[in-house]
């Protein structure tokens, strides 16, 4: 009995590093996509805040970083408070603003979601979020 105890403990312990090493090698294996998109994202969030100009977009940078905390590299882990910072600053207009972005982001994953939701229609962060998702 208390070989079969030592085995199965054994047996589970060994289980157990194993899961550990497979998740490691997972987030290894993302971790290039995630830096990958995350250069994407950000290409998307310039290109279409270019659309108002060289200075006013300098200006928004400047803003959230001031007064949201989010420096520009940061936008992609801080996607929720970026998208709150751009509907602070544009009030409805940033719906316009966060089109523009998905549709840039859209061009540079060449439309491929990594994630199906079944809602009908997602808000930005949704959107940005399920091209995150590896």
């Amino acid at each position: 009995m208390k070989q079969r105890l030592e085995h199965n403990e054994d047996r589970l312990h060994s289980q157990i590093l194993i899961s550990l090493f497979s998740k490691k090698e997972i987030l290894a294996e993302q971790a290039p996509q995630r830096g990958r998109f995350r250069k994407l994202l950000l290409e998307a969030v310039d290109e279409s805040l270019s659309t108002l100009g060289e200075t006013p977009k300098q200006a928004i940078y400047f803003y959230l970083q001031e007064s949201f905390h989010i420096m520009k590299q940061d936008i992609p882990e801080k996607i929720d408070e970026f998208a709150f910072a751009i509907e602070k600053i544009f009030g409805e207009g940033a719906k316009l603003l966060e089109i523009q972005i998905m549709k840039s982001l859209h061009e540079r994953t060449r439309g491929t979601l990594r994630q199906y939701p079944r809602e009908d229609s997602l808000s930005f962060t949704q959107y940005v979020q399920a091209h995150e998702t590896p």
